[in-house]
């Protein structure tokens, strides 16, 4: 058979099997592995003793790998939950009617406030990725928010949301109202702003104050007890001594 015979090459092509000298290198490290000392042995005492030392007793693999599954865990819970919750806002800011120029619904007082904050809205919210109802439904949820919030907690940030959401408003309600009755409607929009900011506001005082502080005048005396002897002459007997006659 020449050398360029087609099916030795053929022959060739196929994987050897592993010779038993592997498997018998692979059945030595499996059973050193297991003996008293070894690798695997040393793993599985370590995971048998884990539940009685505790998590500071027991072995920093062990606590590496419980680490790594409980924030698996708690991502994969974060994850599911974000989209929950993504999904529940979308649809409740989607349940509203579409708000469009001159679709105005309101009626009474409200609507002095209402109708001209609503076409301000749709008339500039074209071209955007979000629709016009979806920003009117925000708009009223963060005003009901800093209200309710601003008159429970008292918080500067929220009362300054507040502030900006009413100033915002009171700016849309002059903008978008006919100038034959664009001041009283400014008006009222001011006057019914103010009124909801004694709830929002509660609490908060503009006078300036001032902490004083009073501070006795008693002198503070320090007691320092001394004792003084009075000098003696050397070899001399005082004046004062006088003896007995017997």
């Amino acid at each position: 058979m020449t050398p360029n015979d087609p099916a030795q090459a053929v022959d060739n092509d196929h994987p050897t099997k592993p010779n038993k000298d592997r498997f018998a290198a692979a059945r030595a490290w499996w059973s050193e592995a297991w003996d008293e000392g070894g690798t695997l042995h040393e793993k599985w005492e370590d995971v048998r003793r884990a539940p009685g030392a505790g998590w500071h007793g027991m072995a920093n693999w062990i606590k590496a790998v419980a680490a790594i599954a409980g924030a698996s865990l708690v991502i994969l819970l974060f994850n599911g939950a974000v989209g929950v919750l993504l999904d529940t806002a979308h649809r409740i800011l989607t349940a509203v009617p579409d708000v469009q120029v001159g679709n105005n619904t309101s009626t009474g007082v409200w609507a002095t406030i209402d109708n001209p904050v609503r076409s301000y809205i749709a008339a500039h919210t074209a071209g955007l990725p979000i629709t016009a109802s979806t920003v009117y439904t925000l708009w009223q949820i963060t005003g009901l928010f800093s209200l309710l919030a601003g008159f429970i907690t008292r918080n500067n940030g929220i009362r300054l949301t507040w502030t900006c959401w009413g100033l915002a408003g009171i700016a849309m309600v002059w903008t978008t109202t006919p100038d034959t009755s664009r001041t009283v409607a400014t008006a009222i929009a001011v006057l019914a702003w103010t009124t909801a900011s004694a709830l929002a506001l509660r609490g908060l005082s503009l006078r300036p104050q001032f902490h004083s502080s009073v501070h006795t005048g008693a002198p503070q005396v320090t007691l320092q007890p001394q004792i003084h002897i009075p000098a003696q002459s050397d070899g001399s007997a005082p004046d004062n001594v006088r003896h007995l006659n017997h």
